[in-house]
């Protein structure tokens, strides 16, 4: 006898076989189906629902599962704004490599050429936002295009899939059985031939550079990475979105983050070197006409997808496998004696003395504010490898990628690609689901928080221990210090106070508020102790500003 379901209840089934272990969203009369069967499924492995208070938020925290994990979170929403409102969560995961599947709520399949209520084209809205989208017509389908979405997620560069479901699919029989457990593809491998080359250049090179960029902070990448280092002293930049592939272990080798602007440390020895090895490198994260304005002699690109080629990045030679596997071949083919020139020594010693002198600068904060270097100095007494931090974007988070140090791989988060506001909390969210055990700190400025502070409830029901930190200044100071620079004034940046102590506490969290690194530090103390999240209200004097365009070329304050 067939066994014989709903549409909604072989789509769930498939996510366990997935192993997806949420579901956030919103719910709605087009996919309540699929949330009465979530709610009260008789699988003991079905994917625990948890209500946002935004789609937008939920395909955030549905990303950050993403970039944590590796493997696609699951964002499910009603249809009409439901799904557009989705689209610039979609679009940062897809643009920054974070995989997320989100299911859309539809009208009835009947319905779906009509001008009627919450109809709108789905599929070819988010055709723009994510890797793949579909809109399934019978509900036997429904497994094969949730495994197929999965798939597309993780392949290649991952990004969001989408998957339109009219509400008749979900509530149709399904007499076809659900598709089983992804299995891991075969992973290419890098012919010795090629290795003998790269090799040699690096052997020729008077100042080698790695270039660890956002698909170099797998687990498996950062490991065979640290062998390679551990064989090989070779300097090393990150991306925002590769901080923390360097270790303590490797410190010495670490010269800073590019990104945003071309000021940098990093952006210095990437000008000086004459071979750059880009590893895992996006060109989303910092186009390469910011940091190889004068053409690098040599590029070698090693990544799991082919590079965008431009007038500004042409690699010599260009790897197309896997990278942990291409690292640990190379680390095996490099002779064990060799190690860097005297002058090249003296010139990453120059260098190091400088970058070291960083966060060794006179802060003078007006009363009652912060400098930012204090808070950053403050907060990394406080943090461990094993916590998380994430960032929003604000003039903090320039502050933040420049001198807050981690040493493990996406312990770190930051919108890069997109710049997008508002992912702190939401991803904060997604990392203490994910590492319940662990620190989880959020940082925004308060421009940014307000994009998704309304989460702070959704942290409050789950009970979740994240302390989120507030930039506090009075304006979108990103934009503001970037148009005093352009215009000699500002326009457009100023809003109005919020007291966010009394916010937290309507939320049924707790407030606190520092003025001073004292202050901060008891508080980001108190607020570990706490059961449920803690907003920390910090005054900020942005002041000194102007220290993150110091020496900023002219054709790229934008």
């Amino acid at each position: 006898m067939t066994n014989v379901k709903r549409g909604s209840q072989a789509l769930i089934q498939s996510m366990i076989n997935q192993q997806v272990k949420y579901v956030f969203g919103i719910p709605g009369a087009k996919v309540d189906q699929l949330f009465e069967d979530l709610k009260y499924s008789d699988q003991p492995n079905a994917p625990k629902l948890i209500v946002a208070r935004h789609e937008q938020n939920a395909a955030f925290i549905a990303a950050g599962i993403g970039r944590l994990t590796g493997k696609p979170g699951v964002v499910a929403t009603t249809s009409g704004p439901g799904v557009s409102n989705l689209v610039t969560g979609l679009m940062t995961a897809t643009a920054e490599g974070d995989p997320v599947i989100a299911l859309g709520g539809q009208v009835p399949r009947d319905d779906l050429a009509r001008y009627t209520h919450q109809s709108i084209p789905s599929k070819e809205l988010m055709s723009v936002a994510s890797k793949s989208s579909v809109e399934v017509q019978d509900s036997n389908n429904l497994s094969e295009a949730f495994t197929n979405a999965y798939s597309t997620a993780i392949s290649g560069k991952p990004g969001a899939s989408f998957i339109s479901l009219p509400s008749d699919v979900l509530s149709g029989n399904v007499t076809r059985p659900e598709m089983q457990k992804l299995q891991a593809p075969e992973q290419t491998q890098t012919f010795a031939k090629t290795l003998t080359q790269i090799v040699k250049m690096i052997q020729n090179a008077k100042l080698p550079v790695i270039l660890a960029g956002m698909r170099a902070s797998s687990e498996n990448v950062t490991e065979a990475f640290h062998n390679l280092l551990a064989k090989v002293s070779l300097s090393v930049v990150e991306t925002y979105q590769g901080a923390g592939v360097i270790s303590h272990k490797f410190e010495n080798d670490y010269f800073g983050r590019v990104g945003l602007f071309r000021n940098q440390i990093g952006d210095t020895l990437l000008k000086q070197s004459d071979l750059v090895i880009a590893i895992g490198y996006d060109p989303v994260e910092y186009e390469a006409r910011n940091w190889n304005v004068e053409h690098n002699d040599q590029i070698i690109n090693i990544d799991t997808v082919a590079p965008e080629l431009t007038a500004d990045y042409q690699p010599d030679m260009v790897i197309e496998s896997d990278i942990a596997s291409t690292l640990a071949a190379l680390t095996d083919a490099l002779p064990e004696d060799y190690q860097l020139s005297q002058s090249a020594v003296a010139q990453l010693a120059k260098l190091r003395e400088e970058f070291d002198g960083q966060n060794d600068v006179k802060t003078d904060a007006k009363p009652g504010t912060m400098h930012p270097l204090d808070i950053v100095n403050t907060l990394q007494t406080k943090v461990d490898d094993d916590t998380t931090v994430t960032v929003d974007i604000g003039s903090h988070y320039i502050w933040m990628a420049r001198h807050f140090r981690i040493y493990r791989p996406r312990h770190l988060l930051f919108s890069n690609g997109m710049q997008t506001l508002g992912v702190s909390l939401p991803w904060a969210i997604a990392a203490k689901l994910v590492r319940p055990n662990e620190k989880v700190i959020s940082v925004s400025g308060d421009g940014g928080f307000l994009f998704s502070g309304q989460e702070l409830e959704t942290a409050v029901r789950l009970k979740l221990n994240i302390v989120q930190l507030i930039w506090n200044d009075g304006y979108y100071d990103m934009v503001k210090f970037q148009e005093q620079a352009k215009y000699g004034k500002i326009a457009g940046v100023k809003f109005g106070p919020v007291d966010y102590v009394k916010y937290a506490e309507s939320f049924g969290a707790k407030g606190l508020r520092a003025t001073n690194a004292s202050e901060l530090a008891a508080a980001l103390d108190q607020a570990q102790q706490e059961d449920g999240p803690v907003i920390i209200d910090i005054p900020v004097d942005y002041s000194d500003n102007i220290e993150l365009k110091s020496a900023l070329l002219p054709d790229l304050l934008n």
